[in-house]
């Protein structure tokens, strides 16, 4: 009703695989399309999104996830029909896209026990807030950190000892309305590291409604970094998770900006 006008050459797509998502975009690439339109979730997003950044094509997200936190970031509405009403008259912007180690990421980039989260969500038969809530509650007692070496636009900080939270924002949102980085800006060509330790892990439990409602970087047991480049060094492999999506990853981890490097498709032009 909304797209299929005259004017607009509308064609349908089904993703069967990741890979298989991604060939048929690189295809509407190549054929020269204006948009494409991706029903999914942040990790869909990502699949997809990922083969747009720096070419001239518009993202339109209709969320169909369990965070949503692309969507959630960006005003864009949680129900089918009336993200596909607003992304019609959408603004195109260029937003800045994260990359860990070369893969782009949009939302978030986590590398101790958000990760850990993800690993245990992804075992659950159930998805949906709820879950995600058991498997961080799990994962808060169960999670064993590992010590940090990291650099910061080249200047090394001191030692990330003990990190429990170290998750790397380019927009605000961790999903379900949790805004893990409240001050994040998509279009400023930087991304926010932000740190919890574990010994400071009660006393930010504590403070727990501030993660929804937008003043986490108040609570001081909170640090805040903005950085353009970041290289973190962990005593062996292990997991990292991009836009909710788990991947197995290198002990050194390079995070970088592309500034303004994917056209998205934002109602009314600002974020939510």
């Amino acid at each position: 009703r909304h797209w299929d006008v005259e004017g607009i050459d509308l064609a349908y797509q089904v993703s069967r695989s990741a890979e298989d998502g991604q060939a048929k975009a690189r295809r509407a690439v190549e054929d020269g399309v204006d948009t494409v339109l991706v029903v999914g979730g942040d990790g869909m997003v990502n699949t997809i999104g990922s083969v747009l950044v720096n070419t001239r094509v518009a993202l339109g997200v209709i969320p169909a996830g369990s965070g949503n936190g692309f969507a959630r970031h960006f005003g864009i509405p949680l129900t089918a029909e009336r993200a596909v009403e607003a992304l019609l008259g959408a603004e195109r912007v260029a937003i800045d896209v994260g990359t860990a180690n070369g893969r782009p990421f949009f939302v978030t980039c986590g590398m101790a026990w958000d990760a850990a989260v993800v690993r245990t969500f992804e075992k659950s038969p159930v998805r949906g807030v709820l879950p995600y809530v058991f498997a961080a509650a799990y994962e808060f007692f169960g999670y064993q950190s590992h010590p940090f070496e990291v650099e910061l636009d080249g200047v090394a900080l001191p030692s990330f000892s003990n990190p429990l939270l170290f998750t790397v924002a380019n927009l605000t949102q961790f999903g379900g309305g949790a805004k893990v980085a409240p001050t994040a800006r998509h279009d400023d060509g930087y991304l926010e590291l932000v740190h919890i330790a574990r010994e400071d892990a009660p006393a930010a439990l504590a403070q727990l409604p501030r993660l929804f409602d937008g003043t986490l970087d108040r609570v001081p047991q909170v640090t805040t970094h903005r950085f353009r480049s970041l290289r973190v060094r962990r005593p062996e492999p292990g997991p990292i998770q991009l836009d909710g999506e788990l991947l197995e990853e290198s002990a050194e981890v390079f995070v970088a900006v592309l500034e303004k490097a994917l056209v998205v498709l934002v109602p009314g032009g600002g974020e939510g």
